[in-house]
C-alpha cells in the first residue's frame, strides 16, 4: 500500500506536528512537550497534531521494501505515512541519550522518506549540562538525509529535571523567548516550502 504526499495549498493553516521523542516511563519529555503545546496554543498561528511516540507504539521498522518506494505492507506504516504527509512542519522534543538522540524518534523517522521532505523542523532538546546539544548534533545529519529543513534556533534545556514540579515544566523566560524564535522561523518557512512542494507536484 502506498500513500501519496499531498499538500493543501499555500493559504491553508500551518499544520504543525509536535512529536515527543522519548517513550521511557517517567520521562521528562512529556512535561517539556506539554509546555511546548501550551505555548503554541496560547500564541496561535498553528494547527497542532500532538504525537506521543509512546502512544503511537510503532514497532521497529518492519516493512519489506525501502521507504522511498512508498509501497507499505503494514497498516501502522500507512497510517503513520498519512499523518506525516498532512503536516506542514514539525517540532521534535527529544532527550540526549549517550551523546545521541532518542532511538524511538530515529525509528519513527526511518519508517518514511518522501513524507518528511521539504518541510521545516524545529528542535527542542533536553539533557545534562549541555541541554541535549550532542543529541541535536547527532540528529541533524538524519534530518538532512530526509530533506527536512532544520530551523536555525534550537531550544536546549540543561538539567531539565530541575524545572519540573508536580509534572509541570516551568520554563525560564529565555526558554520562552527561544521557543518563540523557533516558531517564528517555522511560521515563515512552512508556507514557502509548501509552495515549493506544490510546484514540484505540478511539474511532476
Amino acid at each position: 500500500m502506498s500513500i501519496r504526499v499531498t499538500d493543501r495549498g499555500p493559504e491553508s493553516p500551518i499544520k504543525l506536528m509536535v512529536v515527543i521523542g522519548s517513550v521511557r516511563p517517567g520521562r521528562i519529555g512529556l512535561s517539556v512537550a506539554l509546555w511546548v503545546h501550551e505555548h503554541i496554543t496560547d500564541r496561535g498561528g498553528f494547527e497542532i497534531d500532538f504525537v506521543d511516540l509512546a502512544e503511537l507504539n510503532l514497532p521497529m521498522v518492519d516493512e519489506y521494501r525501502l521507504p522511498k518506494t512508498q509501497q507499505y505492507a503494514r497498516r501502522h506504516t500507512a497510517a503513520w505515512s498519512a499523518r506525516v504527509a498532512q503536516a506542514d512542519a514539525f517540532l521534535f522534543v527529544s532527550p540526549e541519550i549517550n551523546s545521541s538522540f532518542s532511538p524511538a524518534l530515529k525509528n519513527a523517522l526511518d519508517f518514511l522518506f518522501h513524507e518528511w521532505g521539504r518541510k521545516p523542523v524545529g528542535l527542542v532538546s533536553y539533557g545534562g549540562r549541555g541541554g541535549g546539544a550532542l543529541g541535536t548534533a547527532a540528529l541533524r545529519p538524519v534530518l538532512s538525509e530526509l530533506q527536512l529543513i532544520a530551523v536555525s534556533t534550537p531550544v536546549d534545556i540543561p538539567q531539565a529535571s530541575t524545572q519540573v514540579e508536580d509534572g509541570f515544566f516551568l520554563p525560564e523566560e529565555q526558554q520562552n523567548v527561544r521557543l518563540d524564535a523557533l516558531l517564528d522561523e517555522l511560521g515563515a518557512l512552512a508556507p514557502a516550502l509548501r509552495s515549493v512542494r506544490e510546484s514540484a507536484l505540478v511539474a511532476g
